[in-house]
């Protein structure tokens, strides 16, 4: 299907956000049906669905990444971003909002307030994001559309107001009364069909119909007069008001319905076209000129060429795909522009309109239209594309900061090339991971859980060929000593002509927070100075190795102060291997201790989750070191040993119902306890043991 240029009055880009399970894809799917924008209706429980193409969403029955469905209704193009509900994959809601001027929140009419409702709640805040809510599957088992419309205006306040009345639930859900106009439509398994207001529902009409008044009548102090006076309100000044309103988000209308079965979307994408802002109607966008002062930029097909990326994928058939949105000017196929982020030249091929995985051709996007473009050399998710003339910089989005590590390997030999690529590839579509190399020289990726972690593998094997395991990352442990002790190292072999022949006297002491030091104090020549490298090399080497578990020695001073020669026999590999064995003798003489990292850690949950929060902490050991409050939630700072933290980030989620989130940063190592060090220090014992009892991992 072809699209036909519209201005901008007449597009709207709308985000679909929610809890997972809301309906989301649904809905879209059955409004891009309506539309005539896809020939047949896919569905999300047998995999076809328009918008959830990619196979591991086809496995979970759920969206995992953004898509763009794009459709024309009564002469408006709508562009819908469809996100995923799961927490883990947020970075695409955050992509969503970035991208459209308009917010779609969809709820489940069977539950409460869920905690992907309040992320895409806050998020809309945060951007001043035009809103409408969706009560969903009204026809469901349990489903009651008012208990859910007053856990709404609970959650979010008396600016969340309906403007449609459920007729009947679950079962009995058979259609909807327009409180703006006050009719009333029932569906007839066909379409919707105008009824008289059913007689049980005439208080209730009237009852909701003053809380949208209410709520509308903020918009225009005129109209506010009026409701203050109790004077009659006409429709159409509602109507005036319901736009406004929503444009300056002091009013989020309330519609419902049932995806599944199609009931009541004529109704929802009138509210689309008629309240949700079209480019238009939005304020400027404040972009930086090149020596970094705000200009703004209002949405202009005349106006300078200003693009926000928002997405970016890797595919290995199509190469990168690049979601874009044209702020103001017009981008042409087959053109240059760029990018100023990177300060450098980006070749335009061929602009593409999204309809799910299906691309058509189009020759340019203008102010206000989003769509994509493939094999882009060095854009990335947030970046600007301008003219080099013009020059113009959008802030960058931001992405919260993945909490969840786990180390990582390829799964055979044959995976080890494949990996590198494969994951710098897929860092290029996901902001929301780190790839980081521990002190312990393990490669990690940072997530947002373990779902994350999941689809990431699924995607570097199906995408990229590179099949890698995961397993909980070691704690960099180190090792220390405490105590003084004085220690012979002396190393000794005949062989046939020229023998091996080191002896040393070492002096070991702590030295808190110096590392590893090494001195000298021979008298008379006891050992000769050539050999004195020798010396320090095989005290660092055996240091680095460990002595206690396998984990660096540090914090240490060791003094060369006595010592014999040969004077054949001596060299300064004997002298190495004397020292470190002297080095690992002495350890052990010397009140050694095993040291962990001790992470800063802040947490923010509502106040509800504060015992069981607090409680837990207890259990990995952690230390609160205060309370506080910010934005309506609690912070605890504590610290914590870093090996109670690698899986926190999914704990947390169930302890707090999604609803919390943490920071963490090493803050300094203390002694494990001994019964735990007593743990690590026979785990390494074994570990040699099954090598062959080499040193070592």
């Amino acid at each position: 299907m072809t699209m036909k240029n519209v201005d901008l009055p007449h597009l709207r880009s709308v985000v679909l956000a929610g809890h997972a399970g809301a309906g989301k894809t649904t809905l879209a799917e059955q409004l891009l049906f309506k539309a005539g924008a896809i020939p047949r209706l896919g569905k999300v429980d047998d995999g076809t669905a328009h918008l959830d193409f990619e196979p591991e969403e086809q496995k979970r029955r759920e969206s995992l990444s953004l898509a763009v469905g794009t459709f024309e209704y009564d002469g408006t193009r709508i562009s819908l971003v469809d996100t995923p509900g799961y927490p883990d994959f947020v970075a695409d809601v955050i992509e969503g909002f970035a991208a459209t001027d308009g917010a779609l929140l969809v709820m489940d009419a069977s539950g409460g307030v869920e905690a992907g409702l309040e992320e895409a709640v806050r998020l809309a805040r945060a951007t001043n994001t035009a809103t409408c809510f969706f009560i969903n599957k009204c026809d469901r088992e349990n489903a009651n559309p008012t208990a859910a419309l007053d856990a709404l205006r609970a959650a979010f306040g008396t600016k969340v107001a309906a403007i449609q009345l459920a007729i009947g639930a679950a079962d009995s859900f058979s259609g909807y009364v327009d409180l703006v106009h006050r009719k009333a439509y029932r569906w007839d398994g066909h379409d919707e069909v105008e009824v008289p207001i059913p007689d049980d529902l005439v208080d209730e009409v009237a009852r909701r119909r003053d809380q949208l008044l209410e709520a509308a009548s903020e918009a225009d102090d005129d109209v506010m007069v009026k409701y203050l006076e109790g004077e009659e309100i006409s429709d159409h000044e509602l109507e005036i008001c319901l736009r406004k309103g929503v444009k300056d988000s002091v009013l989020a209308p309330v519609l419902l319905g049932s995806a599944a079965k199609g009931i009541e979307l004529r109704g929802l994408l009138d509210a689309i076209v008629r309240y949700l802002p079209s480019p238009a109607d939005e304020p400027p966008a404040i972009a930086a000129d090149r020596a970094g002062k705000p200009v703004e930029v209002a949405a202009d097909e005349n106006g300078p060429l200003l693009v926000r990326v928002f997405k970016t994928t890797a595919d290995p058939f199509v190469g990168r795909l690049t979601y874009l949105r044209v702020l103001s000017g017009v981008l042409h196929s087959q053109a240059h522009v760029w990018n100023t982020i990177r300060d450098e030249d980006e070749r335009i091929g061929q602009l593409l309109l999204l309809h799910g995985k299906e691309q058509e051709p189009i020759g340019e996007l203008k102010a206000g239209e989003i769509g994509a473009i493939a094999k882009l050399s060095v854009t990335e998710t947030g970046d600007t594309l301008a003219s080099k003339e013009t020059w113009l910089t959008l802030p960058s989005v931001e992405f919260p900061t993945p909490t969840l590590v786990v180390a990582i390997e390829p799964s055979s030999k044959q995976d080890l090339d494949k990996m590198g690529p494969a994951l710098q590839r897929m860092l290029e579509e996901e902001p929301t991971v780190r790839l980081e190399r521990t002190a312990l020289g393990e490669q990690v990726l940072v997530t947002m859980g373990e779902a994350h972690t999941a689809v990431i593998l699924e995607r570097l094997k199906r995408k990229f060929g590179a099949a890698v395991a995961t397993h909980t990352p070691r704690v960099p442990y180190k090792e220390t000593i405490r105590g003084k002790t004085q220690v012979h190292g002396r190393y000794k072999k005949q062989t046939g002509g020229h023998g091996m022949f080191g002896d040393v006297w070492l002096e070991l002491e702590p030295n808190p927070d110096g590392g590893v030091e090494f001195a000298e104090r021979v008298v008379g020549g006891a050992v000769p100075k050539g050999f004195f490298a020798g010396v320090e090399k095989g005290i660092r080497e055996a240091a680095a190795e460990g002595v206690l578990a396998g984990y660096p020695l540090s914090d240490f001073k060791a003094t060369l102060y006595d010592g014999s020669f040969h004077p054949v026999d001596s060299n300064e590999l004997s002298f190495k291997i004397a020292a470190s064995m002297a080095l690992k003798d002495g350890v052990h003489q010397a009140k050694p201790a095993l040291m962990e990292p001790i992470m800063a850690v802040e947490i923010r949950i509502p106040d509800a989750y504060m015992g069981e929060v607090n409680r837990d902490l207890n259990g990995r050991r952690g230390r609160v070191l205060g309370m506080d409050s910010a934005d309506g939630m609690q912070v605890i700072t504590a610290h914590v040993p870093q090996a109670e933290l690698f899986s926190y980030a999914t704990e947390l989620r169930s302890l707090a119902q999604g609803r919390g989130t943490f920071s963490a940063v090493l803050d300094h190592y203390e002694d494990v306890p001994s019964h735990l060090a007593e743990k690590v220090i026979e785990a390494h014992r074994k570990e040699l043991e099954a090598s062959g009892g080499h040193g070592g991992h």
